[in-house]
């Protein structure tokens, strides 16, 4: 990669809190060793249970557009796990524990990603803080599918559409310090995340739209108040409408 695409690459990458968190010559190195790979809409990276043989498969970062990691039931109803946007980094679990691929990644729309072959991999991974920071990643993973099975045993519907809706403000996986004021996500992919129906979704958001916390547009939900957002994200299925 030429320096003048290595400086703007590393521009638009700074949005990543993990990324931004790295050394100054960790981010340039890992850059530097990347390759620029375009992908048009549906094309597929990956698919779940690809192998990664040794020395093979690569670390990815969203460039532009829009990646997501989702899995099909037998049914063939799809899961959405997260939409990817750019300045995410993802793949790394493969490269590390050698098991085949844990979700398809997908391309929503043109996308560009940034690829990291596994040689470059496992030589940053000999690197201290490039392999502390790999270990933050994987830490900051593991919370978030904490926090998803939390929700989904403990947590009302309405207070998991919530609480997404807050994750997703903050760029989902990026997890940004500073949520923004639009959520551009519609209704269909949001039901999928949550595993929900389109009516039960429905319904949950006008709640949410009654008690202040969004308003509502096509295509797009608009937080309203982070607040009651909050407050209504912390709701228990005992605290549930409708529970005694």
């Amino acid at each position: 990669m030429s320096p003048a695409s290595t400086a703007e690459v590393l521009q638009v990458l700074q949005v990543n809190p993990w990324f931004a968190a790295l050394p100054a010559a960790e981010r340039r190195a890992l850059v530097g060793a990347c390759e620029r790979q375009s992908l048009a809409a549906g094309a597929m990276l990956f698919r779940q249970g690809d192998g990664v043989r040794e020395g093979q498969g690569a670390f990815y970062a969203v460039l532009r557009g829009h990646i997501k990691a989702s899995s099909l039931r037998e049914d063939g109803k799809e899961a959405i796990l997260a939409v990817l946007e750019a300045g995410n980094w993802f793949g790394e679990i493969s490269l590390i524990d050698g098991l085949p691929r844990t979700h398809d990644a997908t391309a929503v729309g043109d996308a560009e990603v940034l690829a990291l072959p596994r040689p470059a991999f496992d030589g940053l991974m000999g690197r201290p803080a490039f392999a502390q920071a790999v270990c933050r990643l994987l830490a900051g993973r593991v919370r978030s599918l904490y926090g998803m099975v939390e929700d989904a045993t403990l947590r009302s519907t309405r207070a998991r559409v919530a609480r997404r809706l807050l994750l997703l403000a903050r760029g989902d996986a990026t997890q940004a310090r500073q949520p923004r004021p639009v959520v551009p996500v519609a209704q269909e992919a949001l039901a999928m995340m949550l595993g929900v129906s389109r009516q039960t979704l429905s319904k949950e958001l006008q709640g949410l739209a009654r008690e202040g916390a969004i308003e509502l547009g096509y295509g797009k939900i608009a937080i309203a108040s982070l607040d009651r957002l909050e407050r209504l994200g912390a709701d228990s299925q005992e605290s549930a409408p409708g529970k005694p």
